[in-house]
């Protein structure tokens, strides 16, 4: 098993996200309106990849960095968050935005990019190295999920997308 990466400072930080996003998007302004809502074999399209890192991204924010509860974030019943089941959550969340227009995910991916790209300038190296929870006996940093919710699901559903595309 691969050590994660980890950035050495909040610029190389920042640098990796930035990155990410663009190639992100070189691909989403690739694709023509009919190829973004084409289904691929798991039956989500290219807009729905898009609406998916939208929900993650506020996660990010609400619930990892700013510890508000994660129905609350999401908006969702207790009960779906309570064992965080991906399947169950990313389940109810594609559905949430099955049928909402393209443009309108569109517009929201950048919205929600731009509110957390101000959080994380906004937020200090030291406190992206604070342990996410208090009680975390690995006292591992809120970074990780940063990473996760940022470059790493940036890169997995630009990937995706561009499989579907083949």
């Amino acid at each position: 098993m691969t050590e994660q990466w980890m950035p050495k400072d909040k610029d190389e930080l920042m640098a990796a996200i930035d990155r990410e996003w663009k190639l992100l998007m070189s691909v989403v302004d690739k694709l023509t309106p009919e190829q973004l809502v084409e289904l691929d074999e798991g039956g989500w399209a290219p807009k729905d990849n898009l609406a998916h890192l939208s929900e993650w991204m506020n996660v990010l924010m609400g619930y990892h960095m700013d510890r508000q509860p994660a129905h609350e974030v999401m908006h969702l019943t207790p009960d779906i968050t309570r064992e965080w089941d991906f399947e169950k959550m990313n389940q109810v969340l594609f559905e949430r935005h099955r049928l909402q227009p393209t443009e309108d995910v569109l517009i929201e991916l950048q919205r929600t990019y731009e509110k957390l790209i101000n959080k994380l300038n906004n937020t200090s190296w030291d406190d992206l190295m604070k342990p996410r929870r208090d009680d975390d006996p690995e006292k591992q940093p809120v970074l990780l999920w940063v990473l996760g919710d940022t470059t790493e699901h940036f890169q997995e559903h630009r990937e995706t997308i561009e499989k579907s595309l083949r």
